[in-house]
């Protein structure tokens, strides 16, 4: 009788994926234009001044006011899915920075019926890597408005119809639209969570997203001045997991990365380089954010074999967040993100679960 190895399966699952996705001519590698010259050393600046140590008590909230226009795409008895547009609300010297195709954020949002919003939670989904459509996060929160939860969902800068004409598929050109991507889905989510907040009225509010979504997820519910759902799915603690250790380093460009620095007369080893990305991508260290306001509310999603994704990196966040919980299935980063919507579902629930209604209006 042959037995088989299920962690390892589901492991190599991920390095065919990979191999697929990263290693073949099929499409351009993560970087293939460089650095990103000045707008790197632009968004490493104000990065740096998201963190704990260079705050001040409630400078960064509220954040700015976004007035969403919506049109309804269908209704049915129970629900109702709406679109949404707005500008992005980035602050000046990031919107020149941004391409013009991602000036204009586009949200989906699916609304339980007939309860008012106070008595219903609302949970954000964030993008992962490569999701350039509403489709999939719909999917995953469409059968929870059956316990009162919406479900609104961001098209991310440099994706779906933000994404900038010259970009193929979710293979960005520079390090710093990296960067640009995070900050500027930081500030869209924060402003979107303050709209339900404050103009919609919802109860409850939580944020979630897969892979880099989870990333940005916890970043928004640890930035967030009051206890938010934070819900990080098969997430690393920062982007250096994914593109130094995980199955993305095969993905990147490194000799043009190298190139790069060369043609600005710098000379590196390709190992050097490496350890360019490292300290640039150190600064999406999600243990350098304070902690969220409710950690009992912070439920993370891993997965047993993950190729992209080791275990140390989620346990470093759990160990930086005392009080938050780490949820195992079993499985791959591409196994777990098609066969666990449940798991996923499941902690969503719990996590809203975890937190106080909000005081109703009289």
């Amino acid at each position: 009788m042959v037995t088989v190895n299920l962690g390892m399966l589901h492991y190599v699952l991920d390095h065919i994926y990979g191999a697929f996705m990263h290693r073949t001519k099929m499409s351009t590698p993560f970087f293939s234009r460089g650095w990103g010259g000045t707008k790197l050393e632009m968004l490493e600046r104000m990065i740096k001044q998201l963190f704990p140590e260079v705050q001040v008590a409630g400078q960064n909230w509220p954040p700015t006011m976004i007035e969403p226009v919506w049109r309804t795409l269908w209704e049915t008895k129970t629900a109702t899915l709406r679109e949404g547009v707005f500008r992005t609300p980035c602050e000046d010297q990031l919107l020149a920075a941004l391409p013009p195709e991602s000036h204009t954020a586009r949200v989906a949002f699916l609304i339980p019926k007939p309860l008012p919003p106070h008595k219903m939670a609302c949970v954000l989904h964030l993008a992962g890597t490569g999701d350039h459509s509403f489709e999939r996060r719909l999917r995953l929160g469409g059968p929870l408005v059956k316990q009162n939860i919406a479900t609104m969902v961001l098209e991310s800068p440099f994706y779906g119809q933000r994404r900038p004409m010259l970009q193929r598929g979710a293979k960005l050109l520079c390090v710093s639209d990296l960067l640009l991507l995070g900050r500027a889905t930081i500030e869209e989510a924060r402003s979107l969570l303050h709209w339900l907040d404050s103009q919609a009225g919802f109860g409850k509010m939580g944020v979630c997203g897969l892979s880099m979504g989870g990333v940005h997820a916890a970043m928004v519910g640890s930035l967030h001045p009051t206890p938010v759902a934070t819900l990080p799915f098969l997430s690393p603690h920062s982007a250096v997991v994914a593109f130094c250790e995980g199955i993305l380093q095969h993905g990147t460009a490194w000799e043009a990365l190298r190139e790069d620095l060369a043609a600005q007369k710098v000379a590196m080893t390709l190992e050097e380089v490496r350890e360019r990305m490292r300290n640039v991508l150190s600064l999406t260290d999600v243990t350098r954010f304070p902690i969220p306001k409710n950690p009992n509310a912070v439920i993370f999603v891993a997965a047993t074999d993950d190729g992209y994704i080791p275990k140390h990196s989620v346990l470093e966040l759990q160990k930086a967040w005392p009080g938050s919980e780490v949820r195992w299935v079993t499985g791959g980063h591409v196994s777990s993100f098609i066969l666990h919507n449940d798991h996923f579902r499941r902690a969503i629930v719990d996590g809203l679960d975890r937190l106080p209604w909000k005081e109703s209006p009289l």
